[in-house]
């Protein structure tokens, strides 16, 4: 939201803006509670991120996780500055994750194993270009929710076939926090004028980076528990301190 206030990064350049009064913490950051909202997602990426390395997992899973962290600090950026140039660094690294995710998914079933990252790496490319020169707006926004839903039906599948219920659990929660966190998506974009009015602003855009950490985490544990029944590693979910799950393996000794 536009305001008065003082901004060591100067005017709005953005072409988005959300429903958090601008600079009203530090002239350093436009979006306080947008930006520090992004912390729980750096922090589950990087517990995800030991447990891969850890565990010996697939590169692509660490990965994965760089790519929750690097998408992170770049949304970092864009809301404490409501610049352009750090637009780019929110919004290119969302599409690039989510083609990571398509890769992960349907990768198993791909004959030509040079072909489909080869293809999504230059798509990735062209993308970034494009979205660089031409600024899309809502199209961007179909854009990624289109490819959004191309990741859907390939984790159904993966739901239905798995029988363990904690890894059933996760699919669970990877669908409930995306039913939340696009919900207080919708309902920032949609009733800001409303809100902003409130004694307490419910901050639906940091609460759907919350929520968003958790369902990249909840994500990224059950395709690495999908992925550890497919190569036979006798995969468990088990959880840290009672509380956050994440996958334990039992590889064998020649692997």
């Amino acid at each position: 939201m536009a305001d008065k206030a003082s901004s060591f990064w100067g005017p709005v350049t953005s072409t988005t803006e959300w429903c958090e009064t601008n600079y009203a913490y530090s002239s350093y950051i436009a979006e306080f509670y947008n930006t520090i909202s992004n912390v729980p997602c750096i922090i589950l990426a990087l517990i995800g991120l030991i447990n891969a390395v850890r565990q010996r997992f697939e590169k692509r899973f660490s990965v994965l996780h760089i790519s929750n962290m690097v998408l992170a600090i770049g949304s970092m950026l864009f809301h404490a500055t409501l610049q352009h140039v750090q637009q780019q660094s929110d919004e290119t690294p969302m599409v690039w994750e989510i083609l990571l995710y398509i890769y992960i998914l349907y990768s198993p079933d791909w004959h030509y194993r040079s072909t489909m990252p080869t293809f999504l790496f230059l798509y990735g490319a062209a993308f970034a270009i494009v979205h660089a020169l031409v600024h899309f707006g809502l199209g961007f926004k179909v854009h990624y929710v289109i490819l959004c839903l191309l990741c859907l039906p390939r984790m159904y599948k993966y739901y239905i076939h798995t029988t363990d219920k904690s890894a059933k659990r996760l699919a669970k929660l990877y669908f409930l926090t995306l039913f939340l966190g696009a919900l207080c998506w919708l309902c920032d974009r949609m009733f800001c004028k409303e809100m902003s009015h409130w004694f307490i602003n419910p901050q639906g855009h940091a609460l759907w980076h919350v929520f968003m950490g958790f369902n990249s985490y909840f994500a990224n544990t059950f395709l690495m528990f999908c992925r550890a029944q497919q190569r036979e590693w006798s995969p468990k979910i088990v959880h840290f301190m009672g509380l956050l799950p994440y996958v334990k393996i039992q590889k064998q000794k020649t692997q």
